[in-house]
């Protein structure tokens, strides 16, 4: 097997949930839509005040994405669990890790991404300033990859069982607590006259230590799920 083969299986990997997605659009227009509608229901509920709505939007933002993220999860390894696929994927030659952290990739660009773009529009209807905008943007981009990481843990580890979707989120939700703190704590320094520096690079490191532990801990997760 040369070298490149396994970035080859990735990149196969990739594309293929990224066609796949392409085809069950819905799926990704459910998220988005339940993101938008739980952050614009707080300004209507909430009322006109200005102040009132700045002071909140770096939370109810915050929690809408991770709220939306979690409810893709599900879909993760569900679809390749009841074709086969995922055993196929488990029998490849190649390793298991890599091939899982193409399927988060591909989740996170459908799902994540288009919460990070979407985001800093929303944001105005909170009357934030650009800086904050910008941050709460940043922020998002650190921060939902990680959300999907570790909730590709907890994906692996329902698979197949009944009620997966209360035990997936009696899972990933404590371990979602320092993302959102961190998350939420950039906008909200930014919007206080801070510098948003020291949360940013914590949700960093949260994201590079995602990046090199979640994939291979997924793959164990699946194979015991499959067993």
């Amino acid at each position: 097997m040369s070298a490149s083969a396994p970035l080859a299986a990735f990149a196969c990997v990739l594309r293929r949930d990224l066609l796949l997605a392409l085809r069950r659009r819905s799926d990704v227009a459910t998220t988005l839509f339940f993101f938008v509608i739980v952050v614009t229901l707080f300004p209507l509920g909430v009322g006109p005040e200005m102040s009132l709505l700045r002071t909140m939007a770096p939370g109810v933002l915050w929690v809408a994405a991770l709220l939306a993220s979690m409810l893709a999860l599900g879909r993760l390894f569900a679809g390749d669990y009841a074709d086969g696929t995922l055993e196929q994927l488990v029998l490849a030659p190649h390793p298991l890790g890599l091939l899982v952290g193409a399927k988060i990739a591909a989740h996170w660009l459908v799902t994540g991404l288009p919460l990070v773009l979407l985001a800093p529009l929303l944001g105005l209807a909170f009357d934030m300033r650009a800086e904050a905008l910008g941050t709460l943007t940043l922020s998002l981009l650190l921060g939902t990859p990680t959300l999907g990481l570790i909730g590709a843990i907890g994906a692996a580890l329902t698979l197949g069982l009944r009620g997966a979707g209360l035990l997936l989120s009696l899972l990933v939700l404590p371990l979602y607590i320092p993302v959102l703190i961190f998350g939420a704590g950039a906008v909200e320094a930014v919007a206080g006259g801070l510098g948003p520096g020291a949360h940013l690079s914590v949700l960093g490191a949260l994201l590079v230590l995602a990046l090199f532990f979640a994939p291979w801990a997924a793959a164990l997760a699946l194979r015991i799920s499959l067993e």
